[in-house]
């Protein structure tokens, strides 16, 4: 787990993920997937960046197999934007960090004016 992402459950997906006034990016991962370990740097790295403007939670799916199975998860890892509590976008593999960004930017609210 990054530090600048969070864990989220069968149990908290609805107050973490769908409550979320904030877009969230869930990265649907088991520990056993190589493209996950690959994968989760970049996922960490837009965490870091977007902070404030997007949250970013980890769903383990060998733990928690129902949330998986509400949204179709066939292969991991599956990363999915959520805004207004509806899926907006899903990413289905490997990306390497400038595709990962470049896919979830554009759901982000424009940053505030300074």
């Amino acid at each position: 787990m990054g530090k600048h992402t969070f864990e989220v459950s069968d149990s908290t997906f609805q107050r973490d993920v769908l409550d979320s006034e904030t877009p969230v990016l869930v990265d649907f991962w088991a520990e056993w997937c190589g493209p996950c370990r690959m994968i989760a740097p970049h996922v960490d790295a837009v965490a870091e960046k977007y902070e404030g403007r997007l949250k970013v939670a980890k769903l383990d799916v060998d733990y928690n197999p129902n949330t998986p199975g509400n949204y179709d998860i066939q292969g991991i890892p599956t990363l999915i934007v959520f805004k207004g509590g509806a899926p907006v976008h899903r990413i289905v593999g490997y990306r390497d960090a400038g595709r990962l960004e470049q896919e979830v930017v554009r759901y982000l609210e424009p940053e505030p004016a300074k």
